[in-house]
């Protein structure tokens, strides 16, 4: 352990599996201290007694950040626990992928809460806060789905350009408060949205081989990223080494897109 973020307090959503759970890990092997949330408390047990192991102070919340209230509470109780809060990672997400003309407005307004409103809300009170501290860094976890057009992503893509245009703007106006806020957007992750993807996918008769290289030959590298990979971004962006990088979109595709 180097301890590139001893010293760092941050909130990181959407931890109990895949990108969160990596993000988590490697802050927590940083030296980071953390606040973890999640929707289900059983896995939040399991990683935070995982996470402790690393010899940092690992406290976990509950929320469902569709719902506004619980995103208020989620932040006012990692202040409580680390009142010198000085990171955000905004990582929770979720995907719904359909022909645009099969998509009802119930669909829409819950892909829009939880990937757009709970960015919104979660990073106004963080900016708030380190606006108080004079420091922090706010981490946004995009796709690659915010910088192009794709088949039956219409919802999907739109709140990830959402995320991208609100990282740029709120980076912007706070560059001279000593708040970095960037994005990462992260290409085909080998993750639980993929699985769920892939079992549709098989459902009509794919077989997960088939399923598999239907993905990986889209990517030029030929392979799905990891999460770990994706983690080791959030690790630069989360250290004093990127104090002078503010409103980036790193991309992180295998190649599949390039800027």
């Amino acid at each position: 352990m180097s301890g590139r973020l001893a010293g760092r307090r941050i909130l990181v959503t959407g931890a109990s599996r895949g990108i969160g759970y990596a993000i988590a890990e490697s802050f927590a092997a940083q030296g980071a201290d953390l606040v973890i949330s999640a929707t289900s408390e059983s896995s939040l047990e399991s990683i935070n007694e995982a996470l402790s192991a690393y010899k940092v102070e690992v406290r976990s919340v509950t929320a469902d950040i569709s719902q506004a209230d619980d995103v208020d509470s989620l932040f006012a109780k990692s202040v409580e626990f680390f009142p010198d809060l000085d990171g955000v990672v905004n990582n929770a997400g979720i995907h719904i992928g359909k022909p645009f003309t099969d998509y009802d407005m119930d669909e829409f307004d819950r892909i829009m809460k939880v990937n757009v409103y709970s960015v919104f809300q979660l990073t106004q009170l963080a900016i708030r806060h380190m606006q108080s501290l004079g420091r922090g860094k706010v981490i946004n976890i995009a796709s690659t789905a915010g910088k192009w057009e794709s088949m039956n992503q219409a919802a999907y893509n739109t709140t990830k350009h959402a995320v991208v245009g609100l990282t740029r703007c709120v980076a912007l106006e706070n560059a001279k408060n000593n708040i970095n806020v960037n994005a990462i957007c992260p290409g085909i992750v080998e993750t639980d949205l993929v699985y769920n993807a892939a079992t549709l996918m098989e459902d009509a008769g794919l077989t997960n081989d088939e399923v598999r290289h239907m993905i990986e030959s889209r990517i030029p590298m030929g392979r799905m990223l990891q999460p770990q990979e994706v983690a080791d971004i959030a690790v630069y962006l989360a250290s004093s080494e990127s104090d002078g990088m503010t409103g980036q979109t790193i991309t992180i595709s295998g190649g599949m897109r390039m800027g």
